[in-house]
């Protein structure tokens, strides 16, 4: 492939001049290793560059595309999810699933696969909880096992609803009644502008 046609020079085009990671990443380091051919080296390299500075979900999507390219199919799904995130907003959180006693019967696989409702503390017009749903990204490579905690990511399907959460909140997790999981949030990652 041309590296004029490359979906990697096109992601580092989109980063504004500047951009350099607490790694002393930067896109004159994305641009070296395109030149040498290693585009492996390169998707990851801005992948650090789209960890440590907001990138637009166009951004995520050159990666994805570079990521089929090179047969990483678990990658073009995970930079997929990042450009939902980008587009839509996200909430990453410690979600502590109940033991299977108190609801939550197996594992949760990592990635996107479970479509939960959270409790985020909006109430209903009768006073009860309105449940809003995020899909359920479980970070790592193991799945979260009853009575277990670790680091999630949740894309809200209407991110406008959790405009109000933010780092320390608590919030809960219904796939059935009653609650399945607890969640602190940690961070907020706001929607990117196109453009950014």
């Amino acid at each position: 492939m041309d590296l004029r046609d490359s979906p990697l020079l096109k992601a580092a085009q989109l980063c504004t001049g500047g951009i350099q990671t607490k790694a002393d990443v930067d896109v004159a380091g994305v641009l070296e290793h395109l030149e040498d051919d290693d585009w492996e080296a390169a998707l990851l390299l801005l992948e650090e560059i789209g960890d440590a500075h907001p990138q637009p979900p166009q951004f995520w999507d050159l990666l994805a595309d570079a990521a089929r390219l090179l047969w990483l199919a678990k990658d073009a799904y995970w930079y997929g999810w990042r450009s939902s995130e980008a587009r839509n907003g996200a909430v990453l959180a410690e979600l502590c699933l109940m033991s299977p006693e108190g609801g939550w019967p197996r594992p949760a696989p990592p990635g996107a696969v479970l479509r939960p409702m959270w409790d985020i503390g909006h109430l209903t017009p009768e006073g009860e909880p309105l449940l809003s749903i995020a899909i359920l990204w479980v970070e790592g490579r193991a799945p979260l096992k009853p009575g277990e905690c670790g680091p999630v990511r949740l894309l809200p399907l209407t991110f406008e609803y959790w405009r109000h959460v933010k780092p320390g909140d608590v919030i809960t997790m219904h796939v059935m009644r009653p609650s399945t999981g607890l969640a602190r949030v940690t961070k907020v990652i706001l929607p990117v502008a196109v453009g950014s």
